[in-house]
């Protein structure tokens, strides 16, 4: 009798028995899959699992190949070193524990789950009842249990090489006064965009052509805010209507980019991108959603952490803890008063901040991540943990102050340190340039810094993130186009989005012939983009917005993947380059004049040595605002002066910066603004006028009348001072660049 096996049948029941028995117990630390060039090494934490297994998968994702049981637990971590596995590896975990949600505990080793820290996932999310741990339409609903395998339908996770050769291109370190952020939409901003390869576009690739930064640069932009790019989910809801998450705030995985971003099968092209933004002197920030997952309340799928150990990584209510804490309004709160939950977080802002050199974050909702069980804490773990690490703490942190949760409001209650999104800012420079009654006294506390707000505990100006749009919410096109939001495609009936916009028409709804209407639209997209370059603060732009990007009335673009929400690079009018050449003047002029981002709030302090205040507000007569002016709900015109002699108060003096006079006029009529007076042999040049928007300097005398055009702003400078030649230079600034045919 022959028992010789044939040599192929014989090599591969060799390999793999070696296979099966090489899994070493391997280290609790670092969690997640890690190469070390010999293997690699698996650590999962779950403080109430029973057991937990590493699954296999072929290159595709397609077919499990085998269950790895891991075999140490310490510390709450599950691990195992497996020696033949490899970058490219492709896995995902089942893991057992108790099914009693009235418990908390959703386990289901059905349920093929994502590992919380994979750096890169393959395949793409398709719904189906087997995602769910119970079972579909079961009148017990979650508390019934379903035992079909859900690895068919779910992305899996990939072993990574982190090899990156960086080259010469250092982090730009743009300080904050000088930062002007512009929000963009990775695909949006690529998919139609006349530069970028077909292949390319919508993807990382695509924003990593060079035209894209060197494009940001001429605009003046320091800094690329990008929304979300972590790994995101399509809301069954929106699949089934022919819709997907868009904008991405829906996060599964916190390591890995988004797989649709992706051209090439490796996570480093999003180095890639980050380097040659780098390069251009360009920032990348990240809008990160660490507040809530994709995996939604107690009737939502089980896709990685809710069947990982759901009692630790969730608030869930006290005394009931089948269900969740929602002050999201998405289903669920991720748990950061855990530690180990907590440590996922700050574990994910670092890898991005230095294994991928992101130069900042963006935390939507952020006040959820400094809420304890008790309430919001501005001591609390998570912003404790940012102010003490030393990389988290160098790098810019900017927070969204809101939720819904209980006292989810927050605006200047951030810790030191921290930049926040100033929503104040944008409701009242949208009230004031519609005509608003009594927007006023509100107006001149937006401009100077909010620092009522934020001038505190030695806060800068800076900490006050001005805008008037953004991604939420009408673009400045439609801000001014539409009194109403249009949102019917979205297929919600047009109920979601906010209703209170404060914007304005003009009297068409909508796209308009007339071309009174049209030029005073213009007009007024000038002075929402004037009115936040030139205000103290730090500037936010969406992008489009500088050419005029509309998404026809929709105010709630979250679904529109889309010729709605894609910019529409080919079509930019001649208005809209207008007023793109407008922008790279304002911004010019916010780099020529330190007195636009001073580093010191101006409370209107007064200067006995040089009988100057560093702030004074003044009415069209030239004269310092009266109690009653102030008051007036009717008082429309304001001018703020900003002495550049009284900016070196408290500080060793090194010469005075520019004298600059801002005139806002709201009124729907010219108003003649009495100019202040100046010094013997000096005068106003004006170096901006929302009305004339090509305007050369222009010199006028003081004590005269100035006609300010309705609906407008004019930026003068006390002449000397080099003015005209700080101009010229901050125009270079910009324009000298890597060339762009976007430039033109």
């Amino acid at each position: 009798m022959n028992l010789t096996l044939p040599a192929d049948e014989a090599l591969a029941k060799t390999a793999d028995a070696l296979r099966r028995s090489v899994v070493a117990q391997g280290r609790p630390f670092p969690l997640g899959a890690t190469w070390d060039g010999l293997g690699v090494n698996f650590a999962i934490f779950s403080a109430h699992a029973t057991k937990v297994e590493l699954c296999l998968f072929d290159d595709s994702g397609g077919t499990e190949l085998e269950r790895i049981e891991l075999p140490e637990y310490t510390d709450e971590v599950w691990h195992g070193y497996l020696p033949t596995a490899r970058p490219g590896t492709v896995y995902g975990y089942r893991v057992h524990g108790p099914y009693d949600p009235d418990a908390g505990h959703r386990f289901n080793p059905n349920k093929l789950v994502i590992d919380p820290y994979a750096k890169q996932l393959v395949g793409e999310l398709r719904w189906g009842p087997e995602l769910f741990a119970y079972q579909l339409g079961h009148p017990d609903k979650d508390k019934s249990y379903d035992d079909r395998d859900s690895a068919p339908l779910v992305q899996k996770c990939r072993v990574i090489d982190p090899a990156f050769t960086w080259g010469s291109a250092r982090k730009p370190e743009i300080p904050w006064e000088r930062t002007i952020i512009y929000e963009m939409h990775v695909k949006g901003f690529t998919k139609l965009h006349p530069l970028v390869a077909d292949p390319d576009r919508g993807t990382f690739s695509g924003l990593a052509n060079p035209a894209i930064p060197a494009y940001l640069r001429s605009l003046g932009i320091t800094s690329a805010e990008l929304l979300p790019i972590h790994a995101f989910v399509d809301d069954s809801y929106l699949v089934e209507k022919g819709l997907r998450n868009y904008w991405g705030y829906n996060t599964l995985a916190f390591f890995a980019p988004e797989p649709r971003y992706l051209k090439t099968p490796f996570a480093n092209e999003f180095k890639a991108m980050v380097n040659q933004f780098h390069a251009h002197g360009i920032e990348v920030i990240l809008d990160v959603v660490y507040n809530h997952t994709a995996e939604g309340n107690e009737l939502g799928p089980t896709l990685s952490f809710k069947g990982i150990d759901n009692a630790s990584y969730y608030r869930l209510l006290t005394d009931q803890k089948r269900y969740y804490i929602n002050d999201t309004g998405t289903g669920n709160t991720v748990n950061l008063s855990h530690q180990r939950v907590l440590q996922l977080v700050a574990d994910s802002l670092r890898y991005w901040a230095t294994e991928m050199r992101v130069d900042g974050f963006r935390f939507d909702l952020a006040t959820i991540l400094a809420r304890e069980p008790y309430g919001f804490d501005e001591g609390g773990g998570f912003l404790d943990a940012c102010r003490q690490d030393p990389v988290l703490s160098s790098v810019k942190l900017i927070a969204e102050p809101w939720d819904i949760g209980p006292g989810g409001y927050q605006v200047g209650q951030f810790p030191p340190g921290w930049a926040e999104w100033n929503d104040k800012f944008r409701d009242t420079v949208r009230a004031f340039w519609k005509g608003d009654a009594g927007a006023l006294p509100d107006l001149a506390k937006r401009i100077s810094g909010s620092g009522d707000l934020f001038n505190k505990r030695g806060r800068k100006p800076w900490a006050s993130v001005n805008f008037v749009t953004a991604h939420d919410g009408f673009t400045l096109n439609d801000l001014v186009s539409y009194n109403d939001k249009h949102n019917d495609a979205n297929g919600e009936r047009n109920r979601d989005g906010h209703s209170d916009n404060r914007s304005w028409n003009h009297g068409v709804e909508g796209p308009t012939d007339n071309p009174d209407i049209a030029a005073l639209r213009e007009r007024q997209k000038r002075n929402f983009l004037a009115t936040t370059l030139l205000s103290l603060g730090t500037p936010m732009i969406l992008a489009g917005d500088e050419f005029g990007h509309s998404q026809n009335g929709n105010n709630n673009a979250y679904s529109q993947d889309n010729e709605t929400a894609w910019l529409e690079w080919p079509r930019i009018t001649m208005r809209g380059r207008a007023l793109r050449e407008y922008l790279r003047k304002l911004t010019a002029v916010r780099n020529a004049f330190p007195i636009l981002h001073r580093s010191r709030f101006p409370v209107g302090a007064y200067n006995e040595e040089l009988d100057v205040k560093d702030v004074a507000w003044l009415s069209p007569s030239g004269q310092e605002m009266t109690t009653e002016q102030w008051e007036d709900p009717n008082a429309r015109c304001l001018g703020m002066l900003l002495d550049g002699r009284a900016q070196a108060t408290g500080i060793k003096r090194r010469g005075s910066d520019a004298t600059l006079l801002l005139i806002y006029n709201a009124h729907h009529d010219v108003v003649d603004f009495v100019l202040p007076t100046v010094p013997e042999g000096r005068s106003w040049i004006a170096l901006i006028d929302s009305s004339e928007p090509e305007l050369e300097a222009q010199e006028h005398p003081f004590e005269q009348p100035l006609p300010v055009t309705g609906r407008s702003l004019v930026l003068l400078a006390l002449s000397g001072a080099r003015v005209g030649a700080r101009l010229r230079q901050g125009l270079d600034a910009i324009f000298n660049l890597v060339e762009s045919p976007l430039t033109s």
